[in-house]
């Protein structure tokens, strides 16, 4: 029993190392690559308009 400290140290770092390792990941959305890439594709159109229609209102 003389390491039960370690080992709960361990644990705990170990723990802390795969929550960081998942915060890196995205989650899987059953798309193909294909597919994501056309649906990233169209929320940037989205969001480029979104952003002309801002500046063209501040111009006015």
């Amino acid at each position: 029993m003389t390491r039960g400290n370690q080992r709960e140290l361990a644990r705990q770092k170990n723990a802390k190392k795969q929550n960081d390792l998942q915060k890196g990941k995205r989650n899987d959305d059953g798309l193909s690559a294909a597919a994501r890439k056309q649906r990233d594709a169209e929320i940037m159109q989205q969001k480029q308009k979104k952003a002309n229609e801002k500046t063209d209102s501040k111009a006015k």
